[in-house]
């Protein structure tokens, strides 16, 4: 039996007297892309950022490669960290860079490797995101998709077994979006990468996941294959597939304690 790479147990957290997460419970397999999905408020980009150890949970386990990421040492953290690679939303590259100076900034950090050995590896993990000759640009003359694209460069060039992305197609072209779905399935299969994405864009949902889990406020509500998301008798999941609004409403009493401040949950 194959052993999870990441495993999240009765994951619960909050902010203040918000709860964001609901005992969260999933596991991630080696080599598969796990999609992450939920509408705006459900808890996707928390749950992101616990895994990423960079929020600490109310209660709750995150092991990741054989490693509580909540109870490790620094050390273990940074040994652990070398083997993840995370693409932002927005690319977040440093606007004072070139291009394939924040591509190759992961390898001077954490390498030793001499400079010519780093330029040919930015050049080809440039090349393997469709950017070739790119390097030299700043991030400004970089268009949405180019700048995913760089910042996802600089996610994989340590060669990950973990990469996170978050919100992959969010804001970009359909033409676009398609290709980077197309290039996530390509460091899947090519890499042997695991792949965690967040992201509420259903077409991406349903051509890139191996498995899918569903938040709704803060509670997992399905986990399962595509075709079993797409044939839940959820209403909620309906809703979000079919693009209809939720109509499951709090009662009378839930509704106007929630006015009154009374219902600190």
């Amino acid at each position: 039996m194959v052993k999870p790479i990441i495993t999240v147990e009765h994951l619960f957290a909050q902010y203040g007297d918000t709860h964001v997460l609901k005992d969260v419970n999933l596991e991630v397999n080696p080599g598969e892309i796990l999609v992450v999905m939920g509408g705006s408020g459900s808890g996707k980009s928390t749950l992101l950022n616990h895994m990423l150890g960079l929020k600490t949970p109310k209660s709750g386990t995150i092991m990741i490669d054989g490693v509580n990421i909540f109870t490790a040492k620094n050390k273990q953290l940074r040994n652990l960290r070398k083997k993840m690679g995370v693409a932002f939303q927005g690319g977040a590259l440093l606007s004072s860079l070139t291009v394939a100076d924040n591509v190759r900034l992961p390898l001077e950090h954490n390498t030793s490797l001499d400079t010519q050995t780093i330029d040919i590896m930015v050049r080809m993990k440039l090349e393997l995101m469709n950017m070739a000759g790119t390097g030299h640009l700043m991030p400004s003359e970089l268009s949405g998709g180019m700048l995913k694209r760089a910042g996802l460069a600089r996610a994989v060039i340590m060669d990950p077994k973990l990469l996170f992305f978050d919100e992959p197609s969010a804001g970009l072209d359909p033409t676009t979006a398609v290709e980077l779905d197309e290039l996530i399935l390509t460091l899947r299969d090519a890499m042997n990468m695991t792949i965690v994405v967040v992201t509420h864009e259903l077409e991406s949902v349903f051509k890139i996941a191996d498995r899918v889990v569903v938040l709704f406020a803060g509670e997992v509500v399905a986990n399962g294959t595509v075709d079993e998301i797409r044939n839940s008798p959820d209403e909620r999941i309906q809703n979000m597939i079919n693009r209809q609004p939720n109509t499951q409403r709090d009662d009378g009493e839930v509704y106007l304690n929630r006015l009154l401040n009374k219902d600190k949950n």
